[in-house]
């Protein structure tokens, strides 16, 4: 899991960490200004580009993750990175505005469970145990965050939004690990409505689909037909 990693896996997470600022600092912040010249409001602004970096950032490093990297370390190192760099505008009350929010950190929650859940699997062998979860909160949760903007024009909860989630998340579930993955994208789908105090579907989306795909299979559920 923390073997040293090769010098290509530097490079690689070099990238994706360029990418990653590329996106939240550069397309997202001309995106942001972009539409607020064109009368968008500002908290559908920041919500449109809270789900753009989901799907594209969290989304595309977990899919290249299995491809490019074969130790831990050098992920773990970008991870922290990563959420040490997006909690510090919070601490200091400076937050960047085109995709940051006063009221909550749930940004860093989402870099936090990627770290975790991308851990497990290569603590136990199966990146595609950690793949699946992460994209049900990157792309599936984005994807819910992109059709509840259009139709509310507000962060809500909506189970408009759920249902394209499940869209996303059941087809990709069943693909990739049968009946199984299946039912963790619906659960996951199901998951995402529900928010407990500060425990957002940042934490709860990849943590109960992980668990399901983790423990059905020990149980004896059927992954194909």
């Amino acid at each position: 899991m923390f073997i040293t990693p090769e010098p290509l896996e530097i490079i690689y997470a070099l990238a994706l960490f360029l990418w990653i600022l590329f996106v939240t600092h550069f397309v997202c912040r001309r995106l942001y200004d972009a539409l607020m010249r064109r009368g968008f409001r500002h908290n559908v602004t920041v919500y449109l580009n809270r789900k753009i970096i989901h799907i594209l950032t969290g989304g595309l490093a977990a899919v290249l993750v299995p491809v490019l990297f074969k130790s831990f370390a050098v992920i773990a190192v970008l991870v922290a990175v990563l959420a040490i760099g997006n909690y510090i505008p919070h601490h200091l009350g400076k937050i960047w505005y085109w995709y940051q929010v006063e009221e909550n950190m749930y940004e860093v929650h989402f870099i936090i469970m990627w770290g975790l859940i991308m851990g497990l699997g290569f603590l136990m062998k199966n990146l595609t145990m950690a793949v699946l979860p992460i994209l049900f909160m990157s792309v599936g949760d984005g994807v819910t965050g992109l059709v509840r903007n259009l139709i509310y024009q507000k962060r809500t909860k909506s189970w408009w939004g759920n249902f394209a989630m499940a869209l996303f998340c059941v087809p990709i579930g069943f693909l990739s690990l049968g009946y199984t993955g299946a039912v963790a994208g619906t659960v996951a789908s199901i998951v995402e409505k529900i928010e407990i105090g500060r425990i957002d579907d940042n934490i709860t989306v990849p943590l109960v689909s992980f668990i399901l795909i983790w423990t059905l299979p020990a149980a004896g559920f059927p992954a194909t037909p």
